[in-house]
């Protein structure tokens, strides 16, 4: 990926030799691994570049310093370990349902020497509770609807804290649908940050959810019912 450092200054990510590094050996490892396990569709070096990295690393500008982040069924790493990557100020724990790609994240980790990031084998309703109103930032990438999404996430999050959730450019209706949702969990949508990605021709929107009250202790609920029963 020679040309990760220019493509990251053009969309104002300042990253240098020794990340870039990181994000090649990053990329490596997801293919290698992608042979024997289902981590992504995507395997192009260009595609990974501009569709998994830059695209997890665009709303690092929304997260705040320090931030301790929770990961939401984070898949083979996105967006937790580019973010990671770029920054290094954030502590995130990232949290997914199969175990074998933990095992892969915690891999991912070693070998790219990251600090204060480790990944847990959980489901949200079972992680939550523990750690509920633990973080500052709760995000997640491609998992589910709007309403469903907040159900995961909100439990989190510190009353003042967010949610960070990547989108596709449908969201208008998935907003008015998520209504209910925001009022029952707690939540207020207070930034929608549209970007263009010109070399794929493709839009994303990161949206905002500030976290305005407690969470009803009830929710996360269990038995898959934010998906099968949405608010």
């Amino acid at each position: 990926m020679e040309n990760l450092i220019n493509v990251f200054k053009k969309y104002n990510i300042e990253i240098n030799e020794k990340k870039a590094k990181q994000f090649d050996l990053f990329f490596d490892f997801l293919i290698e691994k992608n042979k024997v396990m289902n981590l992504t569709a995507i395997t192009e070096e260009n595609d990974v570049l501009f569709k998994h990295f830059l695209d997890c690393c665009l709303a690092e500008s929304l997260f705040p310093q320090n931030a301790k982040v929770i990961d939401v069924g984070s898949g083979a790493g996105f967006p937790s370990v580019p973010l990671k990557i770029v920054r290094e100020d954030l502590q995130i724990t990232m949290i997914d349902s199969l175990n074998k790609r933990v095992n892969f994240l915690n891999d991912c980790i070693s070998l790219l020497n990251l600090q204060n990031i480790q990944a847990h084998h959980s489901r949200a309703e079972d992680y939550a509770k523990n750690f509920r109103e633990k973080f500052d930032v709760a995000t997640a990438r491609a998992v589910a609807p709007l309403n469903t999404l907040l159900e995961y996430l909100l439990p989190f999050v510190k009353v003042g804290g967010v949610c960070i959730i990547y989108k596709s450019t449908k969201l208008d209706e998935e907003i008015e649908s998520a209504q209910n949702a925001l009022k029952v969990l707690g939540g207020k949508v207070t930034e929608i940050k549209t970007y263009t990605i010109e070399e794929q021709d493709s839009k994303r929107n990161i949206l905002v959810v500030k976290k305005t009250k407690l969470t009803p202790a009830k929710y996360p609920r269990g038995k898959n019912e934010p998906k099968t029963k949405p608010l």
